[in-house]
Parts: C-alpha cells; structure tokens; sequence
C-alpha cells in the first residue's frame, strides 16, 4: 500500500499480535498502552463486552475468523468497523481435521495412552504387538464425509479428502462465488443437509455461531446419522448439543466425537477425543491473521475502505485524490442519501465521487469531495437523523 504523510494513528493490541504483522504499520501509526487511547485495534481472543469504549476508538481488527468476544451489534451502532481475517488460518485449521479424522478412525490415541501406562514393561514390544489389535481401525479412503459449511476452511478440507480417496458431500446454501471457484469438482454439493446426516461415515461442521446455528447438530439429526459416524468440531463448540453427542456415544450411536473446544462435558468422555483450541495455533495462521489484520486496518485508518467487516458492508473508493474525504455511517432508511447529496450541496461544495453500501438495516456512504466542510458542517452531517458517525479521513 502506498505510503501517505498524513496524521498519526494509535493502535493498541489486546492480545499479543505477531510482529511479522504489526511489521506492517509504517511510521504514521503508534502503539499506545491504554484501551482508552486507541484510534484502532487488534485483538485475538480477549473479551470485549465489557470494556468501556473509548470515544476515539474507530475500528478494531480480530487477528483470526470467529468475533464472538467483541460486541459486534453495539460496536455498529457507534460507528465502530470490526474486521476479521477469514481464511488467514485456514490451512492449519484444516490440518487438524485431517488430524482428527486420522486420530479418530485409527485408535492413535487410546494406542500411545495404552503404551503410556505400560512404558515400564520390559517386553513392551512383544506385548504390544499382542494389543495393537485392540485399536485397528479403518482408513479414510473410500468414506463418506460430509461438510456442512464450505467457506475458506470447509472447502481446504473437502479439496485435500478428495485427494485422499474420499466420497465427499458438501452443504452451503449461502456458498460464495470465490468458495465455489475453488471447490473441486469432485464434491457433491447437496442441497438438504439430511442428506449429510443420513449418508456420511465423517461429518466436520465449518459454519459461524449464530442464534440460527447454535446447537445446529442435536439429537434430532443425530438419530439420522450412522451408527458408525465420525462428528468432528473445529468450528464452535455450542454448534453442538455436546449433552446430546456424550448420550449417543454412550449407547453406541456415533462412534467418535472430534472437537477442539474443551470444556467439561467432552474431556474425559467416552468416545471424546478433544484438544486444547489448536486450530489455528501455528506459526504460520498466526502470521497470516496478523498480517491480514494489519492491512484491513491501515486501509481503513487511511483510506476509509472497509474489507472483510462483520458489521458494516464492503466498500472500496482507492486511494483519496481529492481535497477531503467523508465517511458517514448511517441507518439504511429512504432518503439517507438525499440528506447528505442536498446538504454538500446547501454548502456549495461539490461532491467529485461518492459509493453507498448497506449490509441489513446499516449503511456506510464514502464522499470524495471538492473543498473541506468546517468542524461546524461535519456537526451539522453528525445531527442528521439516523446517522451514526461521521469519520473525516481527509
């Protein structure tokens, strides 16, 4: 991104962010101690409902895909853009499905925990060769998988179980063009997820949570499901009715359970293999989402674009060429923009270029304008019924 000698930015880091990411901030942006100061944001997993929001505070960037710990709705209301970075940790995340696939068909675990609790034994050799028996399992090839959820991460982990051999069903009724683009051919894209529940051999759930997603996998479809199904949960734990997949593992009604969300009702429990949210840790997705995380602000910070927000709309003007540049947040209602276009022009300045984008009932409108409102007229756009901030990038 072009440089622009322009005013200092203040950004404070909630979690520890990867400083191949913060690399990225140039000299016209400062990190400062205090919540209370920052202009912009970044964040991993530390919870922001209860913080006290700054005034000043203008955009806040999650280092990673789930937003669950910042307070998206109130932040949208006072003009606050929240980014993520979907698919910057989609590689390791699928990885670990690959793993937890691996993990759960082949005994791996219970296999090197027997070994553990035998390590003293002198001929622990001859007599592993007499238990390995006791964990034989199937091999993927051949399977059935379904994915419920072809995003950046759902369509890495159809791709790769073609490619080892697997019959792989996939639902999505909201799939994106750029998804579709990279989904092989191969994937049976169903258009009912019964068609999942009742088919598969493996099921992995790679939707957001959600009120119309939570606790999406219950008992109801798991009655649908084989005897033999492999569940797997790298998404969001409360996706699952767990109460429900530790009922029907115990009368052998799934044969695993695969989540990386440990809480107690899965750890320990039988037919539970959980690991400790190692999705996305690696050096590599780490790095990512802080890069990806950076960029998304500086393009904002300096330019007012807004690129992979959960609350407000894409929007994109380039780089500002003209004399001043005007971001309004404002509800998506009639005559929004007839409010504005009327009052540039009561004020005699010319508006050179503008885009509009609304995302349900909020809207974000950029003015590239001719000449520079005053302190006064940038008040006078703020008073306007329905909006809810006016950010003056130039």
């Amino acid at each position: 991104m072009p440089e622009r000698e322009d005013e200092v930015f203040k950004y404070h880091c909630l979690n520890p962010i990867a400083e191949v990411g913060l690399s990225h901030f140039n000299d016209n942006y400062v990190e400062c101690d205090e919540f209370k100061d920052a202009d912009c944001v970044l964040v991993r997993s530390a919870k922001m409902h209860d913080l006290e929001v700054p005034d000043g505070l203008e955009a806040v960037a999650r280092a990673g895909a789930g937003v669950n710990n910042i307070p998206v709705e109130d932040y949208a209301k006072k003009g606050i853009v929240v980014f993520n970075t979907p698919g910057a940790n989609a590689n390791g995340v699928k990885e670990l499905v690959l793993a937890g696939m691996l993990y759960a068909s082949r005994g791996i675990v219970d296999g090197i925990n027997w070994l553990l609790e035998n390590k003293g034994e002198s001929d622990i050799a001859k007599k592993a060769e007499k238990q390995k028996k006791q964990y034989a399992g199937t091999e993927l090839s051949g399977k059935k998988l379904g994915i419920i959820g072809l995003g950046a991460i759902g369509v890495r982990v159809a791709n790769a179980a073609v490619n080892l051999g697997m019959e792989v069903y996939g639902y999505d009724p909201y799939i994106s063009v750029d998804a579709a683009w990279h989904l092989s051919r191969a994937i049976k894209h169903v258009l009912k997820v019964e068609e999942i529940y009742a088919n598969c051999d493996y099921i992995t759930i790679h939707v957001p949570l959600l009120d119309s997603t939570r606790h999406m996998i219950n008992k109801d479809n798991i009655r649908l499901m084989k005897d033999s199904c492999i569940l797997l949960n790298f998404a969001r734990d409360e996706l699952v009715d767990e109460e429900a997949v530790v009922a029907a593992l115990k009368v052998g009604k799934l044969r695993r359970y695969v989540s990386d969300f440990p809480n107690p009702t899965t750890v320990g429990a039988e037919g539970c293999i959980v690991t400790p949210h190692l999705g996305a840790s690696t050096e590599e997705s780490e790095d990512n989402c802080a890069i990806a995380a950076v960029k998304e602000l500086r393009d904002y910070m300096e330019n007012g674009n807004i690129r992979n927000s959960v609350n407000y709309p894409e929007i994109n003007m380039g780089m500002p060429e003209r004399a001043s540049r005007i971001v309004v947040f404002h509800e998506n209602i009639a005559n929004m923009l007839t409010n504005f276009t009327s009052g540039f022009g009561d004020l005699g300045i010319n508006i050179a270029a503008m885009n509009s984008k609304s995302k349900g009932d909020r809207a974000v409108s950029i003015f590239d304008l001719d000449s520079s409102p005053s302190e006064d007229e940038i008040k006078k756009l703020q008073a306007v019924k329905g909006v809810f901030r006016v950010r003056v990038v130039k």
